[in-house]
């Protein structure tokens, strides 16, 4: 394997699972997400191979064009986008957690999951972005093409307006 195999193949270990998530809980399609979360990789390794040195940062530049997917795919299918609460459960993070502590967790997520559903896409992209797939404000800010002190300002009023619709 090259070197840019080796590093894409890093890439794909650290981020597939974030990049998937991130398309779910947009789509409400386990399939759907799927297949755009592989187009998105096809995409960035297509670029890699080409000129590795025109992807300066290659997790901003997945996680773009898996935005820019789906956008397509809304435009192309008309649909809502929505999560029906029942798949979020899937996404919680330790299968071990007891039964009474995994239905409170499930519950929390659909309330938190329904409140962002209110919230604009920008606001919606910067909460998963910084607060589930722990992107720094600085990729976020590339993520979003916006400076880093407007992603903060984006960010505390995506955080106040969720809380608004959480209380």
């Amino acid at each position: 394997m090259d070197q840019n195999q080796e590093k894409f193949s890093r890439l794909y270990d650290d981020c597939a699972k974030k990049v998937y998530r991130f398309v779910f809980l947009r789509v409400n399609s386990k399939e759907v997400a799927q297949d755009l979360t592989a187009e998105a990789f096809a995409r960035c390794w297509e670029k890699f191979k080409k000129d590795p040195g025109a992807v300066q940062n290659p997790r901003a530049f997945l996680y773009k064009t898996a935005r820019n997917l789906m956008v397509d795919h809304y435009r192309a299918a008309g649909k809502i986008k929505t999560v029906p609460p029942e798949t979020v459960e899937n996404f919680l993070p330790d299968p071990k957690i007891d039964l009474e502590k995994k239905a409170m967790l499930a519950s929390e997520m659909n309330t938190v999951r329904q409140a962002m559903s209110h919230l604009n896409d920008d606001y919606q992209n910067a909460i998963i972005w910084r607060y589930l797939d722990d992107l720094s404000i600085k990729e976020v800010s590339q993520l979003l093409d916006r400076s880093e002190e407007a992603t903060r300002v984006l960010l505390h009023r995506a955080m106040k307006e969720l809380k608004t619709y959480l209380s």
